[in-house]
């Protein structure tokens, strides 16, 4: 099951500029609102991606993943 995100847009003079809500520190900006979309999209994988290798790092010994439903 695919994660559904909340991305904040705002055209702020030439520029997009934009949040994604549900993830502290993930904004980005673009020259369009494709681009912006884009960027977030990467900023979103890339900290997501940070966040699972910091909690398999924090995880001593034997560990599981288990998928929780939203």
């Amino acid at each position: 099951m695919a994660m559904c995100y909340t991305a904040v847009v705002q055209q702020h003079g030439e520029w997009w500029i934009g949040w994604v809500a549900e993830v502290p520190g993930v904004n980005s900006q673009g020259q369009s609102r494709e681009e912006l979309l884009d960027n977030l999209r990467d900023a979103l994988d890339e900290a997501l991606e940070m966040n699972r290798a910091e909690a398999r790092a924090a995880a001593r010994g034997a560990y599981e993943e288990v998928s929780i439903p939203a």
